[in-house]
């Protein structure tokens, strides 16, 4: 996974088999990573649309008791 780009604590870098996937870069701070798509920029976020009705249950019950 070659390393692309190194600001401050961000690393941004590619995995080999992502190959068949559309343009996009990881991006790690500390122990955190995170993907981006490139074109157009936007986080990839299939997981939290998936699961979105479960995460706002849960956010609800968390802020709204």
């Amino acid at each position: 996974m070659p390393t692309v780009l190194r600001i401050g604590p961000y690393r941004f870098f590619f995995y080999a088999g992502d190959r068949e996937e559309p343009p996009h870069v990881h991006v790690e701070c500390g122990s955190d990573t995170a993907k981006f798509w490139l074109e157009p920029v936007r986080l990839a976020q299939s997981i939290v649309e998936e699961n979105q009705i479960l995460l706002r249950r849960n956010w609800d019950e968390y802020f709204e008791g």
